[in-house]
C-alpha cells in the first residue's frame, strides 16, 4: 500500500517533529535516515510525497533529488525540500534539480504542513 509521505531526515528531533505534525495532520508516513536509503524506500513504498533533507549521510538529498528525476519510476515524485536557513544557494540547487516546494529550518509546523497539502493537491480544509 503507498504512503503519504516518505521523509527523508537524519536528526532525530527533527524526524519526530516531522512525523509527529503530519501524522496529526493525517497522513500516513514512513521515514528513512540516509541518502542511501531514499531511493530503495521510495521504489518500494510508492509515496505520494517526499520530505527530503538537504543534508543527509551516505548521499546529500541534492544527488537524490538528481536521481529521482533521471529515474522513470520515481520522475513524477513531489519532492519538499528542506535545508537550514540562509542557504539561498540551497535553494536555487534544489529548483534547478526539479524541486516542487522548499521549506527553511527552522520552520513553522503550519508552513511544513500547508506546504505538503499544496504538494499534495489537497484544499485547505477551514
Amino acid at each position: 500500500m503507498a504512503i503519504d509521505v516518505l521523509i527523508a531526515e537524519d536528526e532525530p528531533s527533527i524526524l519526530e517533529s516531522l512525523a509527529f505534525i503530519l501524522k496529526r495532520a493525517g497522513w500516513t508516513i514512513e521515514a528513512v535516515t540516509d541518502g542511501d536509503a531514499v531511493l530503495d524506500a521510495a521504489r518500494r513504498l510508492r509515496p505520494r510525497l517526499l520530505v527530503l533533507d538537504v543534508m543527509l549521510p551516505r548521499r546529500s538529498g541534492f544527488e537524490v533529488l538528481k536521481a529521482i528525476r533521471s529515474d522513470r519510476m520515481l520522475s513524477g515524485l513531489s519532492v519538499l525540500i528542506l535545508t537550514a536557513k540562509g542557504q539561498q544557494q540551497d535553494r536555487r540547487t534544489a529548483e534547478e534539480l526539479g524541486a516542487d516546494g522548499f521549506v527553511t529550518k527552522p520552520y513553522a509546523n503550519a508552513e511544513v504542513v500547508d506546504a505538503v497539502r499544496r504538494l499534495l493537491g489537497e484544499a485547505l480544509a477551514q
